[in-house]
This record gives structure tokens, C-alpha cells and sequence, in this order.
């Protein structure tokens, strides 16, 4: 199959399965990266679809014991017991919507939502855990002079206009209580340390949104006359807003002791542990230590190849699927501990290679239904699997009746859903793409995280792997494929061997790559799921950091209302006017170490530092307190009030170091991919923090605080230019007269005009040390050589 990610090779039409099953995912993806997440309530579905065991025919039957060989390995006599505790890595959170748990919550009762997190122990059992109690919420101001009753009648209006809008949802109560709490605004430098406000806590995620909406527009209240309100971290999803309570991040490990949860009654997912606990019973657990490890996750690798009508891309309502490959391995391991192939039609041997042939394209299919089931992935992988190869086999099995097909994740009654999506931010541009939800799976889509994370000429599979491997796919051009399809059983295995290439490769990419390493540090340092990293952009990794470490100090993050654009622009970094020629001799460049977290972090820039206009006059700030910056702003100094994001940077920063120095002292190779892998995280993350501030479609747009940042930026790329070419002169007792040739954001290139590399590493340094003696001790330049001849 081509794998090119081009405008020819496009996707199927998005599938309509025969009964879609309501039972499904939470948190809607939102097709743009920088517009605000809403949640989506979906209700658990207890009707499972018939399983087919019991109608099995003989062939099935034999199909099924085949495929046994490579299930997870059988619990332990205290698992089954419940004598043990459960300790396993998350990999994915969701939420449903079911009937209170009476068990677990006797006080309670109606409809809640109930959050699933899916992931795998340390001996590779696969997990669901059923986490119930956790309840929804926002805050609001709370006006001067309310009083309890006034908040009680507050409550009882808001109730009443809930009502109003949620006709057909049946819950006991929508507004389940309203609790006055003392807290203050991450924005704004304030004297005052905290303020009342008041917490409002729905019964549904969904709800949050409607009352905020309601809030918004205005409620008239006696005594107060009509308000409106302003709602903070209303925006919040809810399986982001439990893991931050929860102090629960992404990809860490969790423990629920033996004795705090309960089997479920009736089982909905084929995790070999299922249960349902209460969410203050759980034990979140650092990334650090035997921690720090990962679980053996398994890793599906699988391509499919279709054959096409001459002239015709391969479109899923005419053209069959003919062969699907499979590598299934553990994370940590190099090899696969399963590959196979299965084929329409008899296909010769291949060493080392399962061979599943059989006579149907529909056996073909729901063999590979039963593999998924069997194998159970954690990860699903492939190149282009979204957008292409997924989507195409549910169609495809709608296509010819095959109902239980879709039925891949892990929850017995739920089916794949596949929607249109488009994501779109200013690092990425817009690409349009397909938004695939298997249930308790991690869809990996190799080709989107190529696009995402490398600049390349050419995203299709063959340059990738050229690329990164020094590899290639098998020479077997696309339109051959039909005509091997309809040769003989050696024609098919020339197919296979290309098929399995192609599942072979994204694999290889995975591990040289180690992008499992990569990403799973990454949520961990972010604190936001898996998933979240492949289908969101950046601003919903800041805004979870900011919000944890606001949840430490006792502020609130306003919604803004996204200003757009087209608004709010500002004037960027410094463009040094560049001296066209060719250099014979060696330029130096003076390059600034994490330039701007080092000013946010030097000029303590941050939302809870910003002194209004107004403040400034009316607080009568003592100057040895305040910095102004060349934009014009005024913040406060650390020794007043310590900035939340320069704490941020400085807690990613230093962690970032102790990684390295970690990882120069770490002898394991898995250790050390999760050091690399964590160090590279945290750089990522301390250089996102200016951007999220700037992004005027972001959730916290602050322009003051981006244009004091590179206003800052701008000052130090002029004097570090001044400097060089002021110090470094014949007059000052040096060989030449130095040049800066060029200067762009971040770096200054200088020509000191010696012959020798030698040379001018020794004036790079002396040039390093002497400017930054002169900036603020976090900013210091760091300086490479180019050779250019």
C-alpha cells in the first residue's frame, strides 16, 4: 500500500455501522488545537452485544485456540482473590455516565459520571478501573454581601433555570451544592490574599458548560438585582480536572490497596481486572524509582493491503482488504513476540512468520477481530492507521455485514467511531485528519507524529524510514498488488513479505525514535493523558502545569473569553539585518540558553505579577519592587510576590538538569531512554510557557506578559551586539575588529576575524562569559562554532 500521507492517498468516507452503540467516550476531541475543550457525557450501555463464543463453528473454534497462544498471562491466586493490591501504569482516562455506585456511595443515587482508566500491571495483566465519587465543578465570584441565605436562594434559582434547559436529563438534582471558599485570581498582582468565591458543583460534566452559560447571561437574584457572573476554570475538562485533584499524572502508576475495591458485578470490558472503587482510595505514584519504570505494554503494529480496481484508488464500498499484517511487541523488548500475516487465499511460507490464510475476505476480517481480542493491545501503531487503514476496515466490514466487527476496544459493547477532524494550530498549521476512538486503546499514528514533531521533505513512509533507518520498503509498486493478489500462493507471499514490511517499519521508527520513551515522559512532565499529546497541541499542556501549581497556592484561572487573531498582536523578536557573503573564516555564535524562560524567569513575569495601570498608581509600589519593562508593563519583583510560571520554569529547568546529570551516570539502557526521554520533555515544556501567554485563541491569552518577553529579548540581542563590537576591537588590544554578521531571536553570529576554529572558541567563551556578567544571573549566552568555507 502507498504510504505517502498525500492528497492521492486519501482516506475512505467515514463509516455509519449498523446500531451504534451509545456507550462511548468522554472527552470530545476538539478538531482545533487552541479552542476551548468541552466535555461530552455519553451513558454507559449495560446491554452487551451477543458474543459469538456460544455459535462458534468448528472453524472459528480452531481459529480462537489458535490465537489463545499469544493471550496475557493468567492472574495470580491474589488477584483473583482480591487479597492484593492493584498497582498499574495508566495509559488512558475517560469518563461514562452511569447509575450511582450504591455500594461504594450509599448517600447518593441518580445518574454520575464514572471515570475509567485503563492501563496494565507490572506482570502485563490488563486493567479497568471503575473510579466512582468524583464530582464536577467550577467557581464563580461570589458578590459583596452574600450571605448564606442568599447563597441558598442563589442555589435554589440556579436549580430552577437548570431545569429549564435540561428538560429531558434525569437527575435528582443538577446543582448538587453551592460551598462558599476563600480563594484569590491568578490574575493580577494583589495585596489582599484571598477573596470568597463561590464552588458549584453539578451533577454531570456536561452541566458545567450549561450553568456556566446561564451565569454568563445573567440571573436575577432578590436583593441583589440581576448579575452576571464570572466563572473560573469552567474550562476545564473533567478527566484533567480529576487527574490534577488526584494529583494523578499521565503514564504514572497508581495503587488501590487490597480491601478499597470491589469486583464489578457484570463485567463490560475484556481487562482481565475489572473493579470499582471510590477516587479517594486511590495512591498516586511519583515518576521516580522502580516507579519510574515502564509496564510491559503491548505494542500492535499492523498494515493492511487492498486491492485496488486499475485506475482507482482503493475505496472501501468496492475494493477488498487482502491481507493484514501484524507485529505485536512488548514495550522494552527488541524483537516481536508475535508476527503474522493473514492473507485472502493461500499464501506460500515465510520464515519466522505466522501464516493465517483463508478462504474469504469475511474470515479475513473477523480473524482479525478475534486477534485484537485475543493479543489485546494497549497501543495500536502504524503509519497513516487513522486516517487510511482503520477506517477503511470498519467501512469495509459494514460493507459486507460483518456487525460485530467494529467491536476492537475494550469494552465489550462499545464500537469504533470514526469522525472527521481537523487540527490546527500555529506550530502545526491546519491539517485535516480522522478522529478514531477505540476504547481503552492508544491509537499511534506514526505519520501524525512525524508531521508534528520533524521537518521533513517528505512525510511518506519509504523517506521516513530512508530517513531514520537508512531503510526501505519492499519494491513491490501499488499497481502490482492486484495482479500478485491474483497469481498464485508465491505471487501472495511476495505481497505479505511487502506487507509486513510496512508494519515492520513503524515499529523500527518507534524504538530508534523512542517515542513510547518520549511521550510517556512527556504527560508525566506535563501531568496530561497520552492521548491528549497525540491529538491536542500545546496550550492544554501548560494550562494543566499552571493549573496544578495554582491548585497549590490557592488561585483560580478566569475563563477568557478568547479574543481571536486577528487581536491583541505584538511586536515579535529582533531580526539582525544580515551581512550577505562568504565567510572564509570561522563565525561564532552566541546563543542564549532557554532565552525567554530566562527573562520570565529573571523579571519575574507572570498573571499574578502584572500590576494594572490603575494599581500602579493607586499602590504606590516602591521602585526597588517593581520592573518595568522596555514593552511599557509593570510587574512586581519576586521579593514582593514570587511569579507562578517563573516557578513553573524554574521547577522544569532543574529538573531538566538533574535528569541530565542523571543520565550521564545511568548504566541500564531503559533507564536511560527514560532519562533521555525526560529531560527532552521538560525543554519542550519550559519553551511552550511563552507561547501559551501569547496565543491570543489560547485558554489564558496574556499579551502583556509575551510583549515584555520579547521586548526583553529584543534589548538583550542589541546589547550583546553593542558589547561585542564595542569590547572586542584592535583598540581594545585585540587582533581585529569583531562583527556581528547576523542576529535572530535568541543568537548573535559574530565574525572576530581570526583563521583558526581554535581561535575563536577562545573568544566565543570570553565573549559568553563577559556578556552574560552583565544580564541577570538566570540569562547566559552559550556560544557554538560554524565553520564556513
Amino acid at each position: 500500500m502507498n504510504r505517502n500521507g498525500s492528497t492521492r492517498k486519501r482516506p475512505p468516507p467515514t463509516p455509519q455501522p449498523p446500531n451504534p452503540s451509545p456507550a462511548v467516550k468522554h472527552q470530545a476531541i476538539t478538531p482545533t488545537v487552541d479552542e476551548e475543550f468541552l466535555d461530552e457525557d455519553v451513558f454507559l450501555d449495560e446491554t452487551l452485544i451477543a458474543e459469538d463464543e456460544e455459535n462458534l463453528n468448528k472453524e472459528r473454534q480452531a481459529l480462537t485456540s489458535r490465537l489463545s497462544k499469544w493471550a496475557r498471562p493468567k492472574l495470580s491466586d491474589g488477584y483473583v482473590s482480591q487479597s492484593q493490591s492493584i498497582i498499574f501504569q495508566q495509559l488512558e482516562i475517560d469518563y461514562v455516565i452511569g447509575e450511582t455506585h450504591k455500594e461504594l456511595l450509599p448517600d447518593r443515587s441518580g445518574s454520575a459520571a464514572i471515570l475509567r482508566i485503563f492501563g496494565v500491571t507490572g506482570e502485563g495483566h490488563s486493567v479497568c478501573c471503575l473510579v466512582h465519587g468524583f464530582e464536577p465543578y467550577f467557581y464563580v465570584s461570589c458578590p459583596p454581601g452574600m450571605n448564606p441565605d442568599d447563597i441558598s436562594h442563589f442555589h435554589k434559582i440556579l436549580e430552577g433555570k437548570m431545569r429549564e434547559v435540561n428538560r429531558n436529563t434525569k437527575v435528582p438534582k443538577f446543582v448538587r451544592r453551592i460551598e462558599l471558599v476563600h480563594k484569590r485570581s491568578i490574575m493580577y498582582y494583589q495585596q489582599q490574599q484571598s477573596h470568597p468565591f463561590l464552588k458549584i458543583v453539578v451533577a454531570l460534566p456536561t452541566m458545567v458548560s450549561g450553568c456556566r452559560g446561564i451565569l454568563d447571561k445573567g440571573i436575577q437574584i432578590d436583593g441583589l438585582g440581576m448579575r452576571s457572573f464570572m466563572t473560573y476554570e469552567s474550562n476545564v475538562l473533567f478527566a484533567l480536572r480529576f487527574m490534577i485533584d488526584c494529583n494523578v499524572v499521565g503514564g504514572n502508576w497508581i495503587e488501590v490497596p487490597a480491601g478499597k475495591y470491589k469486583k464489578t458485578s457484570k463485567s463490560l470490558s475484556n481487562c482481565q481486572l475489572e473493579f470499582d472503587c471510590l477516587y479517594s482510595e486511590l495512591i498516586s505514584h511519583a515518576a521516580e524509582g522502580e516507579f519510574s519504570k515502564m509496564a510491559p505494554f503491548r505494542i500492535l503494529s499492523f498494515d493492511i493491503e487492498c486491492a485496488g480496481r486499475k485506475g482507482h484508488f482503493p475505496e472501501p464500498t468496492h475494493d477488498p482488504v487482502i491481507q493484514v499484517a501484524n507485529l505485536v511487541t512488548l514495550q522494552g523488548e527488541d524483537q516481536p513476540f508475535v508476527r503474522n500475516i493473514m492473507t485472502l487465499n493461500s499464501c506460500s511460507p515465510i520464515v519466522g512468520v505466522d501464516v493465517m490464510s483463508f478462504d474469504t475476505e469475511r474470515e479475513v476480517l473477523i480473524a482479525w477481530k478475534e486477534f485484537i481480542r485475543e493479543v489485546d493491545p494497549d497501543i495500536i501503531i502504524g503509519y497513516n492507521i487513522c486516517k487510511f487503514d482503520l477506517p477503511y476496515l470498519i467501512e469495509r466490514a459494514a460493507t459486507l455485514g460483518i456487525s460485530e466487527f467494529p467491536v476492537l476496544g475494550r469494552i465489550r459493547n462499545s464500537r469504533v467511531r470514526i469522525k472527521d477532524a481537523t487540527f490546527s494550530s500555529r506550530q502545526y498549521g491546519t491539517r485535516e485528519s480522522k478522529e478514531v476512538t477505540v476504547e481503552g486503546r492508544v491509537q499511534f499514528d506514526l505519520l501524525q507524529v512525524m508531521q508534528r514533531d520533524y521537518k521533513l521533505s517528505s512525510y511518506s513512509l519509504n523517506s521516513v524510514s530512508t530517513h531514520f533507518l537508512s531503510e526501505q520498503k519492499e519494491d513491490v509498486h501499488h499497481s502490482i498488488i492486484s495482479d500478485l493478489q491474483n497469481g498464485n500462493a508465491e505471487t501472495r507471499r511476495r505481497l505479505a513479505v511487502y506487507c509486513l514490511k510496512d508494519a515492520y517499519l513503524p515499529q523500527r521508527l518507534l524504538d530508534k525514535l523512542m517515542l513510547i520513551y518520549n511521550y510517556v515522559e512527556m504527560a508525566r512532565v506535563t501531568g496530561v493523558p497520552l492521548s491528549f499529546l497525540l491529538a491536542r497541541g500545546q496550550s492544554i499542556k501548560v494550562l494543566s502545569q499552571l493549573l496544578r501549581k495554582a491548585k497549590e497556592k490557592n488561585l483560580v484561572i478566569p475563563n477568557v473569553k478568547q479574543a481571536g487573531s486577528e487581536q491583541g498582536k505584538y511586536e515579535g523578536a529582533t531580526v539582525l539585518e544580515p551581512k550577505a557573503g562568504f565567510y572564509e573564516k570561522p563565525i561564532a555564535t552566541l546563543d542564549f540558553a532557554s532565552l525567554y524562560p530566562s527573562i520570565m524567569m529573571a523579571y519575574n513575569l507572570c498573571y499574578c505579577t502584572l500590576v494594572t495601570p490603575e494599581d500602579v498608581r493607586k499602590l504606590n509600589l516602591p521602585p526597588e519592587c517593581i520592573n518595568k519593562t522596555p514593552s511599557g508593563e509593570t510587574f512586581v519583583k519576586s521579593n514582593l510576590q514570587k511569579g507562578i510560571l517563573p516557578e513553573i520554569l524554574e521547577e522544569l529547568l532543574t529538573a531538566r538538569k538533574r535528569a541530565k546529570a542523571d543520565l550521564k551516570e545511568a548504566k541500564d539502557p531503559f533507564e536511560k531512554a527514560v532519562l533521555d526521554g525526560r529531560q527532552l520533555a521538560l525543554k519542550i515544556s519550559a519553551n511552550s510557557v511563552y507561547g501559551f501567554t501569547g496565543a491570543t485563541v489560547a485558554q489564558l491569552p496574556c499579551l502583556e506578559i509575551s510583549s515584555s518577553v520579547t521586548s526583553y529579548g529584543r534589548q538583550m540581542i542589541e546589547h550583546t551586539k553593542k558589547l561585542v563590537e564595542d569590547k572586542f576591537t584592535i583598540l581594545g588590544g585585540y587582533e581585529h575588529n569583531a562583527e556581528v554578521i547576523y542576529g535572530d531571536t535568541d543568537s548573535v553570529m559574530v565574525q572576530f576575524g581570526v583563521p583558526t576554529v581554535q581561535a575563536a572558541m577562545k573568544l566565543g567563551r570570553e565573549a559568553a562569559e563577559c556578556i552574560s556578567g552583565t544580564f541577570i544571573k538566570v540569562s547566559y549566552p552559550i556560544f557554538m562554532v560554524i565553520w564556513c568555507k
